[in-house]
């Protein structure tokens, strides 16, 4: 209750809960409906552990959406089965904090049931300087893993609200309805940001325009080491060129299958938006 109201004054409109789930601690999923109003709503889900990724450690999988009765991980249930079991029963999954669990790209290889990568925890950039995610989202989609980009907080409020209000996702929807949010997350209808708003991007065969809040940079990243970026004082919104993209390339220039948009504001802040899959939206 105490975290719920939190997040509600300050101004969220829906809260995951995603407690860690280990069988041999006996701790259920969290329960949390009877905290939803018709101005708040909760998602339910948990963070699922299984043995081992290549660090030698526990697997941290977030999965939103999962029922109530769903099975803790059996001991010898690896992560991707997991996963998978997760995906099965309806959950929208992410690999969870890549930076801070030391993930290599065979780990996220081996996660096939994932919607999507945590590109940023709030928690682990405050506590440890491992927030990013992006080194892992950025390599599996140049495998053509049509993966989305998640921000969360991870707060535990250890040290009062340091890791907390500092990443979240922006959803698509008409409602309120927790099926109705999980159903946008999984067709990757958000955004997701540390402040800054992005209000709009129309794509067409050669270019790319975007809106935002005032920031001091908006640049467009794709899947090699070329990026065209506009900056000034107080952007509200850029045209970018693909063929600019694309020559900006240290070898041959490459064609630009995917990209991804980030905005960043005055004091750092930044917002992310999904890869867009250029054949999908052209």
């Amino acid at each position: 209750m105490v975290v719920v109201e939190a997040y509600k004054r300050a101004g969220y409109d829906f809260l995951e809960l995603s407690d860690h789930f280990l069988g041999r601690f006996d701790w259920p999923i969290a329960d949390t409906r009877m905290l939803r109003s018709d101005k708040f709503t909760t998602l339910i889900g948990a963070e699922v552990h299984a043995m081992t990724t290549s660090a030698g450690e526990y697997w941290h999988i977030v999965a939103t959406g999962l029922p109530l009765d769903f099975p803790p991980a059996e001991s010898d249930e690896s992560g991707p089965v997991l996963a998978a079991r997760a995906k099965e029963a309806g959950a929208f999954v992410t690999i969870a904090h890549p930076a801070w669990s030391q993930l290599t790209i065979e780990d996220g290889r081996s996660l096939a049931a994932a919607h999507a990568v945590e590109v940023y925890n709030h928690g682990c950039a405050v506590l440890t300087d491992r927030g990013d995610g992006f080194y892992l989202l950025d390599q599996l989609c140049n495998e053509d893993r049509r993966l989305t980009a998640v921000a969360s907080d991870d707060a535990h409020f250890h040290h009062g609200d340091l890791d907390a209000f500092g990443g979240y996702v922006m959803v698509k929807s008409e409602s309120l309805d927790p099926e109705a949010l999980i159903d946008a997350l999984k067709a990757g209808e958000f955004y997701s940001s540390q402040g800054p708003r992005i209000y709009d991007i129309e794509v067409s065969r050669t270019e790319a325009r975007i809106e935002c809040s005032p920031v001091h940079t908006i640049a467009l990243v794709t899947g090699a080491s070329s990026a065209v970026s506009k900056v000034g004082r107080g952007l509200t919104h850029a045209t970018i060129d693909f063929a600019e993209a694309a020559k900006r390339a240290w070898t041959r220039p490459p064609p630009v299958k995917w990209f991804r948009v980030v905005v960043i504001d005055g004091p750092r802040r930044r917002a992310w938006t999904n890869p867009v899959w250029v054949d999908a939206v052209i």
